[in-house]
């Protein structure tokens, strides 16, 4: 049998950023080692915890003390984002496969196994759907919404980018840790470098305790950075629009011009209010373009700066899995 075709001689590792989960982590970490320890791969688990104020930290630094060369912690010295938290994760990963998830346990540990055989079957990304979602109303059709555009930006479709439950190959994370940018959305990124995707359905729990990370205004950031960071999209969607305006703008002009003839000048105050309509049209396009034009400039003025993504405070824990040769570890 074809070794790399056989799931049994592949590691594993699991990746995961942790924010203020003090009261979902230890189930968490339970839950997790006991599938890991189900499964015949060798395997490591890896928690970022990104500037946590509770005591997320000294949960990890406990686990890791007690399941030596099993886990691994990793603490920033501030809050850095969740895409981040995964990417220096992906640095300390050394399986064949990497899996990540979030903390809070509305995504259960227990679906990795389904992930590890489906990305033994020579996938290079495995995408999940859920199924069952248990979250609001609201926070579902923005889901939605920003499943759409990203599908429509980057050109890969996926039914649902926005679940953290997803497992890479290595050749794919070795790709991903080359690239020098700092603002990235991991599950598209992965995606241009994939050969063979595909999306399975996973269950979707309610999380029990705490609050989503993600409010509406961070929800709008998000899908927002990732269409700047990840694609010139929204250039070209100004482009066109400005295209649309103009010839809107000429035709209303000889509309106007005809009416005039027929209506004479009182029909609409002189004009001044048509006037005013026109202007503030094309007063609001000129402003949507400069912010565009804004943040693109913004993000190569913060690359030009070439800062590191991140500080890492210190670690605790190790893995027994081998290194791998030429992995940045930064």
């Amino acid at each position: 049998m074809n070794e790399d075709k056989n799931i049994s001689y592949k590691s594993i590792s699991v990746v995961v950023p942790v924010y203020n989960e003090q009261s979902n982590l230890e189930e968490f970490i339970r839950r997790t080692m006991a599938v890991l320890d189900g499964l015949s791969n060798p395997s490591e688990l890896i928690l970022v915890d990104d500037g946590s104020r509770d005591a997320s930290p000294m949960i990890i630094s406990e686990a890791a003390e007690e399941n030596p060369g099993r886990i691994t912690g990793v603490f920033f010295n501030r809050n850095y984002g969740q895409h981040t938290a995964v990417r220096a994760g992906f640095s300390e990963s050394r399986g064949d496969i990497v899996v990540t998830l979030d903390a809070d346990l509305q995504n259960p540990p227990e679906e990795i196994p389904k992930l590890v055989e489906k990305s033994g079957e020579g996938y290079d990304v495995v995408g999940t759907v859920r199924v069952g979602r248990q979250d609001t109303f609201f926070r579902r059709i923005f889901s939605w919404m920003i499943n759409q555009i990203t599908a429509k930006a980057t050109g890969v479709r996926m039914h649902d980018y926005g679940c953290m439950l997803r497992a890479y190959s290595r050749p794919v994370i070795n790709a991903i840790l080359q690239c020098p940018e700092r603002s990235t959305f991991i599950p598209v990124l992965a995606n241009t470098f994939a050969n063979r995707t595909v999306e399975i359905d996973v269950e979707h729990a309610e999380r029990p305790a705490g609050d989503s990370k993600y409010g509406i205004l961070k929800l709008i950031n998000l899908q927002f950075d990732l269409l700047t960071s990840m694609t010139t999209f929204p250039l070209r969607l100004l482009s066109f629009i400005g295209a649309i305006i103009s010839c809107v703008g000429i035709g209303f002009g000889l509309l106007i011009l005809i009416i005039r003839i027929f209506q004479g000048p009182e029909w609409a105050a002189q004009g001044v209010f048509t006037l005013f309509a026109i202007l503030f049209i094309f007063i609001g396009a000129q402003f949507i373009a400069m912010g565009l034009i804004g943040e693109y400039i913004g993000r190569i003025y913060t690359e030009a700066q070439a800062r590191p993504r991140y500080f890492v405070r210190t670690r605790i824990g190790g893995s027994t899995l081998p290194e791998i040769e030429g992995v940045d570890r930064t």
